[in-house]
């Protein structure tokens, strides 16, 4: 009997991840949308095998309207995390925020 490949699975914490590496969906659809071809997109996603491009387009093109709001969702949580770096930096980003203010100031 002939078993169905899975191309997209979720991770614990609720990505969409395609192939042994873990290349996002996100990549691959946002990809597509923009017009590249499977072969490109094999080329840019090397991690990716042709077959695999073509498994995570067509599970986008089954769930469309599901992807599109996994993909608005990651784009505000990408938003969130950019807030909060640029308002609250970890103690090594500041650090070097500050070095290359104090080097700034030096240069003639």
């Amino acid at each position: 009997m002939i078993q169905g490949k899975t191309y997209v699975r979720k991770t614990e914490q609720g990505a969409l991840r395609v192939g042994d590496l873990d290349v996002s969906l996100d990549s691959v659809v946002i990809a597509y949308q923009q017009g590249y071809s499977a072969e490109t997109i094999q080329q840019l996603y090397p991690a990716l095998t042709l077959e695999e491009v073509y498994g995570a387009v067509a599970f986008y093109l089954a769930n469309e309207v599901e992807v599109d709001q996994y993909l608005q969702r990651q784009e505000s949580r990408w938003q969130q995390l950019r807030h909060s770096a640029a308002t609250d930096p970890s103690p090594v980003v500041a650090q070097l925020r500050s070095l290359a203010q104090s080097g700034n100031r030096a240069a003639p």
